[in-house]
């Protein structure tokens, strides 16, 4: 039931989405090699180790963001919701009356309930992305991008434009500061066993086949018994939990809940899904390459970070690497199919 784009091609030995894969490591190796001889200090354990933690809340966001695509679908909520996530879950668990204003007292709820609350909440925005673009037939841009501008504005008005900061219990912090090996924190602990699951689901059950059929023929996939609609609100709502994960974990890194938290997150995910090989038009992906493309992003803009290029011309770096990358890889795979 996978798509055709991800069987093997006639006379080729290996499909496309597995040569994706491969010249996408590549490119990462690549990177990763030029980096490691050209920035100072770059190839050691503590920036390596500090790498892989900066990359868990962008790679824990982009599992449903991938799906959704893979699907034929955008979801652009997902920034909004990181901020809402961060937000909530320190108001729930602040204490009440811990401080004279407003914003450090909060619920006084124990930091477990705080979670649960907190991804319901997140939850409930992914069912109405559900209902926007599978009821009411949105175009899931339009209705993604109103549904993130709804989860900023609560943030907003809970933090009242600012941040939740006093009052947090001390476990608030576990999650972004514990740190295990180096920098290596409870934060990568989590994105690697949804990183784990995520694969499972894509590789190894129905529900993984059928959202590349869904994403390569949506009529095909209707006559063929599935029912589309109910899968894809299914996906909205574990993209929207998924990205309340990534805003409790930032929360947590930063001790805050602060609102500002995910801004630009909607974007940095489709770069990374995209840029790994998976394709805006739906039916191709996987997982693995928005994890690839977390890390030749990570590695990118730590690099032109360290060797101190001004903002400006950070932003022009990556995106002529990242158009490149594209480029070739979209080359590679039209010769492939010649």
């Amino acid at each position: 039931m996978q798509s055709l784009e991800k069987r093997n091609t006639a006379g080729s030995k290996i499909s496309n989405l597995t040569f994706v894969n491969l010249a996408m490591l590549c490119v990462l190796a690549v990177i990763f090699i030029i980096a490691s001889l050209v920035v100072p200090r770059f190839f050691n354990i503590n920036n390596i180790s500090n790498l892989i933690a900066q990359q868990a809340e962008i790679i824990i966001l982009s599992i449903g963001v991938t799906f959704l695509l893979i699907s034929g679908y955008f979801d652009m909520s997902v920034g909004g919701i990181i901020s809402m996530a961060a937000v909530l879950s320190a108001f729930f668990c602040q204490a009440q009356g811990a401080a004279a204003s407003d914003l450090g007292s909060g619920l006084g709820l124990s930091y477990g309930m705080a979670i649960v609350l907190t991804l319901i909440c997140c939850m409930v925005i992914g069912a109405l992305n559900a209902f926007l673009v599978v009821k009411l037939k949105v175009n899931s841009v339009i209705a993604t991008l109103g549904t993130m501008a709804l989860a900023r504005g609560i943030a907003m008005i809970v933090a009242k434009g600012a941040q939740r900061i006093t009052g947090l219990p001390p476990e608030f912090k576990a999650i972004g500061q514990f740190t295990i090996i180096g920098t290596i924190n409870l934060a990568v602990v989590i994105m690697l066993v949804l990183l784990v699951a995520a694969l499972v689901i894509e590789n190894m059950t129905v529900f993984g086949r059928r959202i590349y059929l869904i994403g390569a023929n949506r009529v095909a996939a209707h006559l063929s018994g599935i029912k589309v609609g109910k899968q894809i609100s299914l996906l909205y709502v574990v993209s929207a939990f998924l990205a309340g994960v990534a805003g409790i974990v930032m929360a947590s890194r930063f001790n805050a809940g602060n609102c500002a938290l995910g801004t630009g997150y909607e974007f940095d995910a489709l770069v990374v899904t995209v840029l790994g090989g998976t394709s805006i038009f739906g039916g191709f992906g996987s997982v693995t390459c928005a994890v690839v493309g977390a890390f030749i992003l990570g590695i990118l803009s730590t690099s032109v970070n360290m060797l101190g290029f001004q903002p400006s011309m950070q932003m022009l770096v990556k995106g002529f690497v990242i158009i490149t990358a594209i480029l070739a890889l979209r080359f590679a795979l039209d010769k492939r199919n010649v």
